[in-house]
């Protein structure tokens, strides 16, 4: 979303059964990372899939900044990279907008390299921390400087030989993983990463399938070491990026509140680090089967039945947090219309998302009558099956905070709910799935544009 473009209010109202099959766009995390490697790879890479999202745009834009040639003819992107070590210094800065994967992911890229790198981003993303990336790569030697905090704009100077250096990483977050093995890449010597929670692997598998030089170890107690060489060659891939399951979340919750729908959602990414939100659909009940399984480019891909279920409320304990962190929003969202008292732990991470996504789900549940509980680190929803009561009468708005899943996930709320829910803008869901408005629409749900701007 460009700076300060006026908002665009959409609502959701009561739906007949939801019913077609239907293909979600690529994976976020995996299209960040095809446009990364792609650029920095030796050769040619071609990608199929990718999401088009504004976020992973934005990564691309930078790539091509630094020196990548990148273009998309017919349905594929073709990059040809600049080889390791070779990326160029950025004459302008390297604007992010909402993409805070795309942001501290570039930062570990290049912030090793002797030039200075400045990234700046939208409000939302200005006010998320970057201490957390910043913090390993002043360990490399590279020399930070920010207006207020760690926070953008931030500007990075290299040093003329970075240091290698063992990191544990202190909060589970594959985006600090991922930052400091990709200042490895460039770096003399072995960069290495210790993990206590996994997080998401696909910075790991990818860049093993471009050739790095990197291995992975788990102990007893599921602490993984992450080793790799650094200023080996990468080398360009051929890549069709699976369905993102943090996108598949939107569909799937809504085929389960609705009553009567049967819809299938093709080509899932299901690798196990990011299959939480499935998992605790299963423990509430949901009616979701796993067809066609199989291995695509090194990850585990399915295609998803889901219908029309009575949910009951769980507990989700805080080990689960890392494989679902994006999917809590739409989560309580199904919470509120399960029998029952659903309880979520471990949430601090949520703080720290595109908004303070905590205390967004709460408002915003709230505003539609639903009866939840927020703590420091814990949401805690008691459900009402049929959502009698539900939504705001008056029109009341969620505020969305410039977070396109707040966006989306109270959008589903208002599907099965008795009044209709709207949200101050819906602008914002184009930074993670551009299709999500019309994929909705042609299953059947009810979701329209309000006419004039928000208050």
């Amino acid at each position: 979303m460009s700076h300060g473009i006026a908002l665009k209010p959409a609502k959701s109202a009561r739906s007949e059964a939801l019913k077609g099959t239907i293909r979600i766009p690529g994976d976020k995390s995996i299209s960040h990372r095809s446009f990364m490697f792609g650029g920095l790879a030796s050769g040619e890479t071609r990608i199929t899939g990718l999401l088009e999202g504004e976020d992973v745009i934005n990564t691309g834009k930078a790539m091509r900044a630094m020196g990548a040639q990148i273009e998309k003819v017919g349905a594929e992107w073709i990059i040809q990279g600049t080889g390791n070590g070779a990326l160029l210094a950025p004459e302008a800065p390297l604007d992010f907008g909402n993409a805070g994967t795309g942001c501290r992911l570039t930062m570990g890229l290049v912030g090793v390299y002797d030039f200075a790198s400045t990234f700046i981003g939208d409000a939302s993303l200005s006010k998320r921390p970057m201490g957390r990336v910043l913090n390993p790569l002043r360990e490399m030697g590279v020399q930070v400087t920010s207006v207020e905090g760690d926070r953008l704009p931030v500007t990075l100077h290299g040093p003329k030989v970075p240091n290698p250096i063992t990191y544990r990483v202190p909060m589970a977050s594959a985006q600090v993983k991922s930052a400091v093995l990709l200042a490895g890449l460039n770096t003399p010597g072995i960069t290495t990463v210790i993990e206590p929670v996994m997080t998401r692997d696909h910075t790991e598998k990818m860049l093993q399938g471009f050739g790095a030089d990197l291995s992975v170890e788990t102990d007893a107690e599921g602490v993984r070491t992450i080793r790799l060489v650094g200023q080996g060659q990468l080398k360009g891939q051929v890549i069709d990026v699976p369905g993102d399951p943090s996108s598949t979340a939107f569909p799937l919750v809504a085929a389960l509140l609705t009553p009567g729908s049967d819809v299938t959602i093709l080509n899932v990414l299901m690798n196990p680090t990011r299959t939480g939100l499935i998992l605790t659909l299963q423990e509430m009940g949901a009616d979701i089967e796993v067809q066609n399984a199989r291995l695509a480019g090194g990850e585990d891909v399915a295609d998803l039945r889901v219908r029309y279920s009575e949910l009951k409320g769980v507990t989700v304990p805080a080990d689960r947090a890392p494989s679902m962190i994006d999917e809590y929003p739409v989560l309580a969202v199904a919470a509120a219309y399960a029998s029952g008292t659903t309880t979520m732990l471990g949430l601090e991470e949520l703080r720290v998302k595109e908004s303070d996504r905590l205390s967004a789900v709460a408002e915003g549940l709230k505003l539609n009558g639903v009866d939840c509980d927020e703590g420091q680190e814990t949401l805690v929803v008691r459900g009402r099956p049929g959502g009698k009561g539900y939504g705001n009468a008056s029109g009341k708005a969620v505020v969305t905070h410039l977070d396109h899943r707040i966006a989306m996930s109270f959008l589903v709320l208002g599907l099965a709910s008795e009044h209709p829910v709207t949200v101050d803008d819906a602008s914002i869901i184009a930074t993670s799935f551009p299709e999500f408005m019309d994929l909705m629409t042609g299953l059947g749900a009810k979701i329209d544009a309000v006419d004039g701007e928000a208050a």
